[in-house]
């Protein structure tokens, strides 16, 4: 009796060690998937179009200096790396992904940016903006075509705020690099109607070509923020650029 009587404490305590280890692990699982957890979507694709056949007429529009952030969604760097501050999960894992590459199919769109990542998104949430640089590189700039940030909050619902800038090179800067790559020297007399006198000439090895105070012309933008519903596919747009926003709510471990 009395060896039945240890082989049942064995027993019991075997089942509480088990029912211990059980919670534990039940508890680090719901760690791992907090309320309010979301796998965040963004696939930002350029249309293929002549920049000429664009008559939004934004040349003379102010735009504001870039925000300061120390968060980075996505930049394409001078030489073509990428970096962001997020941990971004593969293209294949994204609901987006299928939409991306049908785009890319399609002939008519160019993907420049296909990016998502895990967060927990609780209600009063305030994101820092994340900055974006994608597209072709400027030279004369020093800069990506498409810069700007994106802000995620939240109050009751989610809101996706939307700043992108596209830009394209300058009219003047263009005419000088178009000097200094033929070789043809250009003089202040012969600037860019409309130019004026605020592009310097500078000296160079074939004769003067213009150094322009500002060679950056911008294109179109898009300024927009959208109230967020759980997967469903949004979309921004401007002529030139668009952006697609995709939230999956990821239900939390009981």
């Amino acid at each position: 009796m009395q060896t039945d009587g240890n082989r049942l404490c064995r027993l019991w305590a075997h089942t509480l060690l088990t029912a211990v280890l059980a919670a534990i692990s039940l508890a680090s699982h719901a760690q791992q998937t907090p309320n309010d957890y979301y796998r965040a979507e963004f696939v930002i694709l350029e249309r293929i179009i002549e920049p000429g056949a664009v008559n939004e007429h934004m040349a003379t529009r102010k735009v504001d200096a870039p925000v300061e952030t120390t968060e980075t969604l996505y930049s394409v760097g001078s030489g073509g790396a990428t970096t962001s501050s997020l941990k971004l999960v593969n293209r294949n894992e994204l609901h987006l992904g299928n939409a991306a590459n049908r785009l890319e199919r399609s002939g008519h769109y160019r993907v420049l940016m296909s990016a998502g990542w895990y967060e927990a998104f609780p209600p009063d949430y305030k994101g820092q903006p994340l900055r974006v640089e994608i597209g072709d590189w400027l030279e004369q700039a020093g800069q990506r075509a498409i810069e700007g940030h994106i802000t995620i909050d939240r109050q009751r619902y989610l809101h996706v705020a939307v700043h992108l800038n596209h830009w394209q090179q300058g009219k003047i800067a263009a005419s000088a690099t178009e000097a200094v790559n033929t070789g043809e020297p250009q003089s202040v007399n012969s600037l860019p109607e409309g130019a004026g006198t605020d592009a310097m000439p500078v000296a160079t090895g074939t004769g003067l070509a213009l150094q322009p105070e500002v060679p950056l012309e911008l294109l179109t933008w898009i300024r927009e923020t959208r109230r967020m519903r759980s997967e469903e596919i949004h979309f921004l747009d401007s002529p030139t650029i668009g952006v697609l926003v995709f939230f999956k709510k990821i239900e939390a471990t009981p």
